[in-house]
């Protein structure tokens, strides 16, 4: 966590990923109705909204982990609607799911080894870079190379699996809930990795609950509620608007 990033521009790039009218159904029950929105390269984007809102049902749908109704999505000019999870992944995009996911009887080193899974043009070389790269930016997981992982803390647990994601090298990397059960002092320090992982170069899609903070880091934010965007802006845009803090700031 201390390794000192590259300073990058913040001057957003073209658009990478695109959703446009994205329907999902989970048979009578509407969780996503006609949601547009896009990410730009280099771009943090944050989406908030309450629990039921249609946030993880929309990065669920992005990686084609559950089905859609209807509407496109698209990377950097690619259709991706119908495309596998695996060749999605192939094509740089990151999925870190709520609940960590990391493999319990797998070592710390290990787990890391199988996010080099989903970028089959990774030389030898260049995952015992990521590697090294990974636990220069985590030292705490080097600790701990070869612990079994269901035997890392909450937090570590939590770092293991964004740094397994970023073993791949992905171009985009979407995570759902990072910081949800954690310790407040964890959280700062996850949320400080998220913007140096935009300051290294990649884009991040982000799902939070604790929206402060979330837009406080964040370019761009779009709302959801009851499974629709209903508001949309730059970060700051969004911490200063009066619906967003009676409803998701507490103020």
């Amino acid at each position: 966590m201390e390794r000192a990033l590259p300073e990058v521009s913040h001057e957003w790039g073209e658009t990478m990923l695109k959703v446009n009218d994205l329907v999902v159904d989970y048979g009578y029950v509407h969780a996503v109705k006609g949601i547009d929105l896009e990410v730009n390269q280099g771009e943090i984007i944050t989406l908030i909204g309450a629990n039921g809102a249609g946030k993880t049902t929309t990065l669920k749908a992005i990686s084609n982990l559950i089905k859609k109704s209807s509407g496109s999505i698209t990377f950097q000019g690619e259709d991706l609607t119908n495309m596998s999870p695996h060749k999605i992944v192939e094509h740089g995009i990151c999925h870190v799911p709520e609940g960590r996911l990391i493999f319990p009887d797998l070592t710390v080193k290990e787990n890391l080894m199988t996010g080099t899974f989903g970028n089959k043009k990774l030389s030898g070389t260049e995952k015992d870079e990521l590697l090294e790269e990974m636990f220069e930016w985590f030292p705490r997981l080097k600790e701990r190379m070869n612990q079994l992982g269901g035997t890392l803390s909450g937090g570590e647990q939590q770092m293991l699996a964004i740094a397994r994601g970023l073993m791949m090298n992905p171009q985009i990397i979407m995570m759902d809930e990072p910081s949800l059960g954690l310790a407040p002092i964890i959280v700062e320090e996850i949320f400080e990795l998220i913007e140096k992982i935009r300051e290294s170069g990649k884009t991040v899609l982000l799902i939070e609950q604790n929206a402060s903070m979330a837009l406080n880091i964040a370019d761009r934010a779009y709302v959801l509620e009851n499974g629709r965007v209903t508001l949309s802006g730059t970060g700051k845009e969004l911490l200063d608007d009066p619906k967003v803090q009676a409803a998701y700031l507490g103020t």
